[in-house]
């Protein structure tokens, strides 16, 4: 396993969502990360139907120790201050206000450790006129305006994963990592801050860029218009999509798989720009046609023709692709109360070597045992 970040040591304080995210990068890529929770419990997220050990809680803390403390009591704080003397980041997730009061502010760590890279992730920001408004995933993508392209307009619901959460959490630590190159340079720590809504609202670049520069207001078929994607019901109730982009060799094949090749002498869809403006007519002209084969027979069609097509899988399906085995994506490492943990490993890859190591989240205070031997170790270096 490739640990580039071998020998970095993170204090990672965050729940939920966007602090366990960006712990869980940095663990993933070698970082010690020592997970601080609540004794009482810990990262709500663990609690699932009287458990702690839930799958929510699972996608983001694999790779982690855990260490239960309480700030608030003296002896605890002492502790937690022995962890944090030589650490190298530290994260949170609280509101504005919150870490001050449980004695773990920036400031006062910072004062104690000055190459400290103390990353604080808020809803809203740290100032300004929203800055106590509570936010989860969906608050900060309707705020950023990301919600509106993705909602459909005729059957308005919010769909989808908890994008906004891990999008923050990835453009945390990726500041992180920037702020530790520097610090290679300087000496010095810093204090990172990553709003929900800063995070969002940069993911969504591109439907400001068009607002900014075309004074265009994007929607939710905006893009997929202009890139020509399309989903297709197949005649086994499985679903196709397509990605047609610009290049006429595209259509052309299309056109040949499906047996009417003659659809591109129609004005409607002779050429992209057509294609662009007459996009409903164009699917609905395609979508009789796909419900006459079954989906693997289309996107072996379509494949061989090298037109852009993939099955909508659902995540078993995934795993059981030829080109995902091939890639080793399901990893898998011994749970600490018996069984198997498995999950998707780390995708980036280092000079041909994949991570396909892995250790399962921990269980609450799993590493308690860590907190006496720093403290003991501190007191051995004064």
């Amino acid at each position: 396993m490739v640990k580039v970040l071998s020998g970095i040591r993170v204090i990672d304080m965050g729940t939920f969502i966007t602090g366990p995210a960006a712990g869980m990068l940095l663990a993933d890529m070698g970082a010690e990360v020592i997970k601080v929770e609540n004794p009482d419990g810990g990262d709500p997220f663990r609690a699932f139907r009287g458990e702690l050990y839930s799958p929510h809680f699972q996608t983001y803390n694999r790779n982690k120790k855990s260490v239960t403390l309480n700030t608030k009591i003296p002896e605890d704080l002492e502790k937690f201050d022995a962890l944090v003397s030589n650490a190298d980041i530290f994260i949170e997730n609280f509101r504005p206000g919150v870490a001050e009061r449980l004695n773990v502010g920036a400031q006062r760590l910072q004062a104690m450790n000055p190459k400290l890279i103390y990353c604080s992730i808020s809803g809203f920001g740290s100032d300004g006129p929203d800055r106590d408004r509570p936010a989860f995933d969906t608050v900060a993508q309707a705020a950023s305006g990301f919600l509106r392209l993705l909602v459909n307009p005729d059957n308005p619901r919010v769909v989808g994963p908890a994008l906004a959460d891990a999008v923050t959490g990835y453009y945390t630590a990726m500041g992180a990592l920037g702020a530790l190159f520097e610090r290679q340079a300087t000496g010095k720590g810093r204090l990172l801050e990553v709003s929900m809504l800063e995070a969002m609202c940069h993911f969504n670049l591109d439907d400001f860029t068009h607002l900014l520069s075309d004074d265009q207001v994007m929607h939710a078929y905006s893009r997929p218009n202009v890139s020509q994607s399309y989903v297709f019901e197949c005649r086994d109730g499985k679903w196709l999509a397509l990605h047609m982009s610009s290049p006429p060799k595209f259509w052309e094949n299309l056109a040949q798989c499906v047996g009417h090749p003659e659809m591109l002498d129609d004005p409607r869809f002779n050429d992209r720009m057509a294609r662009i403006d007459n996009y409903d007519a164009v699917r609905d002209y395609l979508k009789p046609l796909f419900l006459m084969q079954d989906r693997d027979h289309w996107s072996a069609v379509l494949t061989a023709a090298e037109v852009p097509n993939s099955p909508m899988y659902d995540s078993q399906e995934v795993l059981e692709t030829d080109q995902v085995k091939h890639l080793g994506l399901q990893v898998e490492a011994p749970h600490p109360h018996g069984g198997v943990f498995k999950t998707i490993r780390f995708p980036v890859s280092y000079d041909g070597e994949r991570n396909t190591e892995v250790t399962a989240p921990p269980v609450l205070g799993a590493d308690n045992n860590l907190l006496n031997t720093q403290a003991e170790s501190l007191k051995a270096g004064e």
